[in-house]
Order: C-alpha cells, then sequence, then structure tokens
C-alpha cells in the first residue's frame, strides 16, 4: 500500500540514486540543483537548510512515498500565492525500477489529497518538459490538464531549448475524479 509522509534527510541518499544522467536531472529539477551529479547533500540543503528556497516556513513541504519496501518516490508542494490556495507541485520523482507501475499516479493521487483536503487548496499545478513524455502521460493519468501556458528554457547541458507545458487540475476536477 502506497502512504506519504514528509521528507527525511535520509531519504536523499535513495532518490539522488534515482537519477541516472544529467539529461534525468534536468527534467526532474531544471537547474534548481546546479550541476550534475545530483548528490544527498544538494538534495538536503535545498530541502532542509533553504526551506525549498522558500521565506515561508509554512510554504513548502516536502513528501516522500512510501511501500512496504521502502521508499519509491518524491515530491515537493509550495503555495504560489499570498491566499495559500494555489499550489504548486515540483521535483517529482518516482524510483527509477517502480516506473510505469502506477506509483508515480498513486503518489500523484496522494499528494492532490494533501493538497484539496488539508490544505484547502483551490488548484493544483505544475511543469513538465515536452521531452519527458511518460511524466506527461502520468500527470494528465492524475487528472492534470493543459492550461494553454508554454515557456521555454535553456537548458547547460546543450545550446537546446526545452519547452515547458504547465498542467493544472482544480478543486472541482480533483473531487469528481477522487471524491465520489
Amino acid at each position: 500500500m502506497l502512504s506519504l509522509r514528509p521528507y527525511k534527510a535520509c531519504d536523499a541518499e535513495k532518490i539522488a540514486s534515482w537519477i541516472k544522467d544529467e539529461k534525468q536531472m534536468y527534467q526532474w529539477s531544471s537547474d534548481r540543483f546546479g550541476n550534475y551529479p545530483i548528490t544527498a547533500e544538494k538534495i538536503n540543503h535545498k530541502y532542509i537548510d533553504l526551506n525549498g528556497d522558500c521565506e515561508d516556513p509554512e510554504n513548502f513541504y516536502s513528501l516522500t512515498a512510501y511501500d512496504e519496501e521502502g521508499i519509491v518516490g518524491n515530491l515537493i508542494l509550495r503555495y504560489v500565492d499570498e491566499e495559500k490556495k494555489d499550489i504548486r507541485f515540483g521535483f517529482v520523482i518516482v524510483d527509477d525500477t517502480k516506473r510505469g507501475k502506477g506509483y508515480g499516479k498513486g503518489m500523484l493521487k496522494l499528494a492532490l489529497k494533501f493538497a484539496f483536503e488539508l490544505l484547502n487548496a483551490n488548484s493544483c499545478n505544475l511543469g513538465v518538459f515536452d521531452n519527458n513524455p511518460s511524466a506527461y502521460h502520468c500527470y494528465k493519468a492524475a487528472g492534470f490538464e493543459e492550461n494553454g501556458n508554454s515557456f521555454e528554457v535553456a537548458i547547460d547541458i546543450s545550446d537546446e531549448k526545452w519547452k515547458v507545458i504547465e498542467l493544472v487540475i482544480g478543486r472541482e476536477k480533483y473531487e469528481s475524479m477522487y471524491r465520489n
């Protein structure tokens, strides 16, 4: 059974092990953790020391998904508005040996429950690079829909620009999918 709990510093080593190359790191985090390779120290510094780059300690939630075998995923949630009604998901990652088996959708479903039912969000959004179709399809399967916004980001590993597709799920859609 899949569950969520708050992130612990001991999770970082496992999370870092799921990122096998530079492209994967940028697909997961853009440039938010510096250069490849990602390390447990970089993750803990960002999540614990810097509170996810959020000034308000009540604005950042890092959640770890686990099952009976151990941790299987991680993601962060943060408010993007002063009223604390709109939540941005980020750094969504699933154990590379568990991908394609429903863990990502399950983790997102639990995080949406946390956001809508405990944090009382009106909407949740996230961005995904268009060169990451498995993540895109996972988000769509969890109920996220394109909101019509996209933009390009220059990536340090090449002279490429990667397109970010913005996705959102509102309270009404969440309730129709998960609360009936």
